[in-house]
């Protein structure tokens, strides 16, 4: 059984009526990406401050690498970075010498910080750059200087909170490219907080859905599409073409088709837009779809299996939960 970085059981969090965070329950493996996914205002963020031990818990528990956020927040901290989606430094110094900063305030000898600050920059790709001041910096070299601030300290978790806002998108994929390397290379757990579906499909082993303040699933992307679309598992997307050499010698109109795919066992549905078609079935009939078109004397242009993505998983969720509320 995988070693759990993270475990939270019935959190709930609330704000006068309002129920930030409603009864979450959600565990993460050691060394895992996981992506917590839901638009702004889904209590993302509540449920990373009360993981920092940052904001009392109403009812429910949390515990990091084993250790209870609400009886013992700053061992909590000790072990956990955090990169919010704007990071705070002394614009005047360095990018060195801020790192060199944080590494005082967590207590790390000089010489040694000296040593992994230097070692932490190279690893996010500031080396270059370590000498001149915050102020000159771009944002995407502002937020990677941020996540040397998290591993300075040699965290076991990173807490990651809308970190690629305001990046161009050549930013924002060096940016996902790095957290992955680190933690592969280094075997940390990150928490990845984001509402770019994207951004969350690319990066994480798994996702959870989160919205109103409940998390409506979780899982890897492929186990989350199999469930939501169970009951049509096969999507098949194709295009229909005369035959090239005589148009206009088709066996069958184009309605006599579709009714044809319709009667094919295991279809249940059947959509036409002029010539691209879509069929849901409950097998693979792309071989009996193929043979059909053919012998009724048309083309076929393309044909493929519809793979659902993070964006379907998501709205198809949440058109759910708006259908229950």
């Amino acid at each position: 059984m995988a070693e759990k970085s993270i475990e939270i059981n019935g959190l709930t969090k609330k704000y006068g009526q309002h129920v930030a965070v409603d009864n979450l329950t959600l565990s993460i493996d050691k060394g895992e990406i996981f992506g917590l996914l839901g638009p702004n205002g889904a209590g993302k963020s509540t449920t990373i401050l009360m993981l920092l031990g940052l904001t009392e818990v109403d009812s429910g528990s949390v515990k990091v690498c084993g250790i209870d956020t609400t009886r013992h927040p700053l061992e909590v901290k000790r072990k956990v970075g955090y990169l919010p989606e704007d990071v705070g430094f002394y614009n005047d110094y360095t990018g060195l010498q801020n790192l060199l900063y944080v590494a005082r305030l967590n207590n790390i000898p000089l010489e040694q910080a000296q040593k992994t600050a230097l070692r932490t920059l190279a690893e996010v790709g500031l080396e270059e750059e370590m000498d001149k001041k915050v102020a000159s910096y771009s944002r995407g070299m502002r937020q990677r200087l941020g996540l040397a601030d998290v591993l300075i300290k040699n965290p076991e978790v990173i807490i990651l909170d809308e970190p690629t806002l305001g990046l161009d998108p050549e930013g924002v994929k060096k940016f996902l490219q790095l957290i992955v390397e680190l933690s592969r290379k280094k075997g940390i757990t990150v928490l990845f907080s984001s509402h770019h579906l994207h951004q969350v499909q690319q990066l994480c082993d798994r996702v959870g859905i989160f919205v109103k303040g409940k998390l409506l699933a979780e899982g890897k992307i492929s186990s989350l599409a199999e469930q939501l679309f169970s009951k049509n598992t096969f999507t098949l997307e194709g295009g229909i073409t005369p035959m090239d050499e005589n148009p206009n010698q088709a066996s069958d109109s184009l309605e006599e088709v579709v009714n044809k795919m319709k009667r094919i066992k295991e279809v249940s549905l059947v959509e036409v837009d002029k010539d691209h078609f879509v069929v849901e079935s409950k097998k693979d009939v792309s071989a009996e779809l193929s043979r059909l078109i053919v012998n009724s004397g048309y083309g076929l242009a393309y044909l493929s299996k519809k793979k659902y993505g993070l964006d379907d998983i998501y709205h198809q969720y949440f058109q759910e939960e708006e259908k229950r509320i």
